[in-house]
């Protein structure tokens, strides 16, 4: 996420990280590995599975004892180890199961960056907007088409309206009108944006996402979190950074794995003294830790 065209401009350090912007999107392999996701206690829903009835039978034989329950290896505070002096939030969401799988600090609150371009998406969309120019937003973080989008379709508008009918609870628009990238968002909200439009316009924004791109509008390297950490299992992406104040946000959120089984979600905040290397290092470092 960067600020730009005197609406949102974020001074990025992108001399360190080059100019060139690399547009190739990436592929997706045939035979994907499964994401080894570890139990944690999760403040979100989880629906139990029945247990089968036995069949009966004329020879009974012993019960055999269930295996011990597995312990997690993932939790809030191994994940607060990776990003020190920083703030991070994480939930992994099991579609099959309908449960979350890992939830840490998931109501914590944070600066949205570029992740609130989902919601504009949405905006733009259900009212029929340019479907090529919104691929184009999201899949190379376009801040100048969500700048326009912004003043097109609502402003903070767009975040209250959709707040309420997705029933986003810890989501609030930017106390600046025009400073879309300061709307305030959650870990566990982030997972109900991807949950609604998976459920409901999963076409043109899904298809953005696949297609992210290596380096953002402004060169800015979005492949750190999710794309860096997954290997070889397929994704897709939604990604956010920003600067200029006390503390640095970078966060990766998408779908992971076959059909894209999994919602991932981590949202992190660093203080300035960090560089975006390092920060883009570490929220990667989270999501291996997630995806196991």
């Amino acid at each position: 996420m960067r600020k730009l065209s005197g609406i949102f401009l974020v001074g990025l350090c992108v001399g360190a990280i080059g100019a060139v912007v690399v547009t190739a999107s990436h592929g997706t392999v045939a035979a994907p590995k499964p994401i080894a996701v570890t139990e944690a206690v999760t403040t979100m829903s989880e629906s139990a599975t029945p247990t089968p009835t036995p069949t009966p039978s004329p020879t009974p034989s012993p019960k055999a004892s269930p295996p011990p329950e597995k312990k997690s290896e993932v939790d809030a505070a191994a994940l607060d180890r990776l990003v020190p002096g920083g703030h991070v939030s994480a939930v992994v969401f099991d579609r099959e199961r309908g449960a979350a799988t890992v939830s840490a600090h998931a109501d914590r609150a944070y600066t949205s960056a570029s992740l609130v371009k989902l919601l504009i998406a949405l905006a733009v969309l259900d009212r029929g907007g340019p479907a090529a120019q919104v691929q184009r937003m999201l899949s190379r973080s376009d801040d100048e088409l969500a700048s326009r989008f912004w003043s097109s379709y609502g402003g903070p508008a767009i975040v209250t309206g959709w707040a309420k009918k997705i029933g986003l609870t810890g989501t609030r628009a930017p106390a600046d009108p025009g400073r879309w990238g300061d709307t305030r968002i959650t870990a566990a909200d982030v997972v109900r944006i991807y949950q609604y439009m998976l459920a409901h316009a999963p076409g043109t924004i899904l298809a953005a996402l696949r297609g992210a791109t290596e380096r953002g509008s402004d060169g800015f390297r979005q492949y750190f979190g999710i794309p860096d950490a997954a290997g070889q299992q397929p994704w897709a992406v939604k990604q956010g950074w920003s600067c200029c104040g006390p503390t640095r946000m970078l966060h990766t959120s998408g779908v992971v794995g076959e059909n894209g089984r999994y919602i991932v979600v981590v949202l992190s905040e660093n203080p300035s003294s960090v560089d975006y290397a390092t920060g883009s290092k570490r929220v990667t470092a989270v999501v291996r830790a997630l995806l196991g």
